[in-house]
């Protein structure tokens, strides 16, 4: 089969690559993607290559951003295997020298104390943005074992993957987006973790149900829009792990926690972006 590759540059690159790639991954026919520096390429069939379409995916970003900046190139490649391709260029990931995050076409790591295996699909959550890996590297100083763990905006359910394995009592996963759900499901199951799966948002969260640790690694704006949500459901003494934003954003987030009556922990910091522990006093 011919595949095109689509170079798609972008100024600013994050948040929009990502927003980019969920669009031509979820809603169109692009099947793979590579990120580069300064954007994406994305690879179609040629027959189903339609400009039209890219334009119009393009056109809803720079709605979100008027001061988006966004150019593409198009080139026929010859035949080859590009799911092979693929998995040549998606690298796997060693997060803080304990846990290693592969696809299953990579070799387990003995090494590491934990190896979680994740088939993307579109979905956000592989551990090579930097958000995904601020928050495993969280979790690994996190004491989450024989405790309840909310995941919301789980992704691909990396991060309850790992709270699982490390022996939390309770794990329930949440994300409004329904490929993103069943391909959460898909990873618990190849991770063989018991984890509650649940499509919705924060409306789910109900206060007769309880959370000792709450991870939401999801952006800026639903983050302060739903933090109390997160908050009511925290048990006192409870732990909040935030990420999603970038390092100027840390101030908002903090101002908002302290109104919740949270406390601020630590931040870490990786590539501009942030990632917040705060406990409920």
């Amino acid at each position: 089969m011919k595949y095109n590759e689509v170079y798609i540059k972008l100024s600013p690159v994050e948040p929009y690559r990502d927003l980019l790639t969920y669009s031509l991954g979820e809603e169109g026919p692009y099947d793979s993607f590579v990120d580069t520096p300064d954007g994406i390429k994305a690879y179609v069939p040629t027959s189903e290559f339609q400009s039209e379409y890219l334009d119009s995916c393009i056109e809803e970003l720079k709605n979100i951003d008027t001061a988006l900046q966004c150019s593409y190139s198009v080139v026929e490649m010859p035949d080859k295997d590009y799911n092979e391709e693929w998995e040549r260029q998606h690298q796997a990931v060693l997060v803080e020298n304990f846990c290693w995050v592969r696809a299953p076409f990579h070799p387990r790591r003995d090494d590491v104390k934990y190896d979680i295996v994740i088939e993307p699909k579109m979905s956000f959550g592989t551990a090579h943005h930097a958000t995904t890996y601020l928050m495993l590297s969280l979790l690994e100083t996190e004491n989450v074992e024989n405790k309840c763990v909310l995941d919301m905006g789980s992704g691909t359910g990396v991060l309850a993957i790992l709270a699982a394995k490390k022996g939390a009592a309770y794990v329930e996963a949440i994300d409004v987006d329904e490929w993103a759900f069943r391909n959460a499901k898909e990873n618990f199951e190849r991770n063989n973790v018991n984890v509650t799966a649940m499509l919705g948002d924060a409306s789910l969260l109900k206060e007769n149900k309880h959370f000792d640790v709450v991870l939401a690694n999801i952006n800026r704006n639903i983050l302060l829009r739903d933090m109390g949500a997160y908050v009511g459901v925290l048990n006192l003494g409870g732990t909040l792990l935030v990420s999603g934003f970038y390092e100027h954003d840390v101030d908002a987030l903090r101002k908002c926690a302290s109104e919740l009556g949270l406390n601020f922990g630590e931040y870490k910091c990786r590539n501009e972006w942030a990632a917040i522990r705060f406990v409920k006093s």
